[in-house]
């Protein structure tokens, strides 16, 4: 399992850098989370020369957009901020970032300015969301929901098999095994999404590499970022099941399971772990070595939640 590097708010790791010299350990992040991820711990205040304990931030309405000024002194920060924004983001070479919620550097929606307007993000992170926009970004308040906490997962993991790929002297025949492997996974997440990734495979051979590499990142990434819903789901777990040589009875009970899924009387990890089951024992191998099966270490349990049908 590659390990991804994520970008972390460093609060949230537990670091003391907090406006009131304190911090915002998120468990989820510091905890399971720490073992099977390598963090870029990044504090914009601090790296800004603030400083900590410090003087409270707000954002300010203007004519030219949200401005950073201190509560007090009525300093702006903008300038300062998002010059050193705009640094860190050109250097930023990770596969996902977790930024805190509800701050007006870090926020990344919802973030309220002195004026009433609700529809703002925090300077920093609006600098780096431009500059990366194919980047999975999440705030910790967010990550409480299961099934976002786990898309999140699932793409971050995903993001790093495929800098992985791309880091290496790949071949197109590398690309078309690395999207083998995937398929199921893109098809889950968005099947328009599925089929472009798939032309743009089917070219690979044909086109200059760094061209190619951009334009599967782009669809694989922003595949990926799309819902994978209860349905597409199903679909995908039928898709499996259609390909694993089963005797009538042990493929009507795993039918019965996948209809309970759909029902949203049991989680995604009961179907999914006994279609890999009878994929390995039946010697499945397409199907056994999709990602979509172990897209993320299994003992984040993060598929342990039953999602409404629909």
């Amino acid at each position: 399992m590659i390990r991804p590097r994520v970008a972390a708010s460093s609060c949230l790791l537990g670091e003391l850098v907090r406006f009131n010299g304190g911090h915002s350990r998120d468990r989820f992040l510091s905890g399971a989370l720490d073992a099977h991820v390598d963090w870029v711990r990044i504090c914009p205040e601090m790296e800004a020369g603030l400083g900590t304990p410090r003087e409270t931030l707000r954002l300010e309405s203007s004519a030219a957009g949200p401005r950073l000024m201190t509560r007090k002194t009525r300093l702006d920060l903008t300038d300062r901020m998002t010059a050193m924004a705009t640094e860190r983001a050109a250097g930023l070479d990770v596969d996902g970032y977790v930024f805190k919620a509800k701050s007006p550097s870090c926020g990344i929606h919802g973030i309220p300015s002195a004026g009433g307007d609700r529809r703002n993000r925090g300077v920093f992170a609006g600098v780096v969301m431009d500059a990366h926009p194919l980047l999975p970004v999440e705030d910790e308040g967010r990550l409480h929901d299961a099934l976002i906490r786990e898309t999140f997962v699932e793409r971050i993991f995903a993001h790093a098999r495929l800098r992985a790929l791309f880091a290496t002297g790949w071949t197109p025949g590398d690309l078309v095994a690395f999207h083998a492997r995937h398929k199921m996974q893109l098809l889950a997440h968005d099947p328009v999404g599925y089929r472009e990734a798939g032309r743009v495979v089917a070219r690979a051979g044909a086109r200059p590499r760094g061209e190619l590499a951009a334009d599967y990142t782009r669809v694989f990434c922003t595949t990926l970022a799309r819902k994978a819903g209860v349905g597409r789901n199903v679909n995908v777990l039928h898709h499996c099941l259609g390909m694993i040589t089963l005797d009538a009875a042990r493929r009507a009970d795993l039918v019965e399971v996948i209809a309970s899924y759909q029902a949203g009387q049991v989680a995604l990890s009961v179907p999914a772990t006994l279609l890999r089951h009878h994929a390995r024992g039946e010697g499945a191998g397409y199907v056994r070595d999709q990602t979509y099966f172990s897209p993320y270490p299994e003992d984040l349990g993060l598929r342990n939640f039953v999602l409404e049908p629909g």
